[in-house]
């Protein structure tokens, strides 16, 4: 499996709209999940190796975003046909062993990857209130594996997002697995 890297911050681009379901089985829309100060949208699923190294930190980040009246979501895009556990039965198994405080959506067409041009699990993508793309970056040093004393680069820039309604100038991209596409 390749390490990809995504593009760096559009500043301002808008975040697309979607309507997928979630794995409480109801349907959530972007503007059903904003916060008031901002939102974070990612991209994950439960096979990758990178986001298993920062799950439990990324948990408890977006738990302490929430209270900064950030919220999150998080969309799995992956063909679940060669990748079993990312079937959606996996997401919401995963979700309630780790008490997800976020949304965790299935984009069975790939089409919400698509319109945000998601390339890699994970994929941050951070917005203001206004729905501007202020961070397209990593969540910290980690890899495959969790970078000792890392910084918090995620939580840095969505507190800044939250505060400010703007984003750091200089991101580190983040790496991860490619996207699984239906071919």
């Amino acid at each position: 499996m390749a390490s990809i890297h995504p593009p760096v911050c559009a500043f301002g681009w808008q975040a697309p709209d979607f309507n997928l379901k979630n794995v409480d089985g109801t349907t959530l829309s972007r503007d059903m999940i904003m916060g008031k100060n901002g939102l974070l949208v990612m991209f994950i699923c439960n096979h990758c190796p990178y986001v298993k190294a920062i799950l439990p930190r990324l948990i408890d980040d977006v738990r302490e975003l929430k209270m900064l009246g950030v919220n999150t979501v998080a969309i799995m895009s992956n063909d679940p046909t060669d990748y079993p556990e990312d079937s959606f039965d996996n997401m919401q198994q995963i979700a309630h062993d780790m008490d997800f405080p976020f949304p965790y959506l299935l984009d069975a067409t790939q089409e919400v990857a698509k319109s945000y041009d998601a390339v890699c699990t994970p994929d941050f993508f951070g917005f203001n209130a206004q729905g501007e793309l202020q961070y397209r970056g990593r969540f910290d040093e980690s890899r495959k594996e969790t970078a000792p004393e890392s910084t918090r680069d995620l939580f840095h820039a969505m507190k800044l997002v939250a505060e400010t309604g703007q984003g750091p100038k200089e991101q580190a991209q983040s790496i991860g697995c490619s996207i699984k596409w239906i071919v």
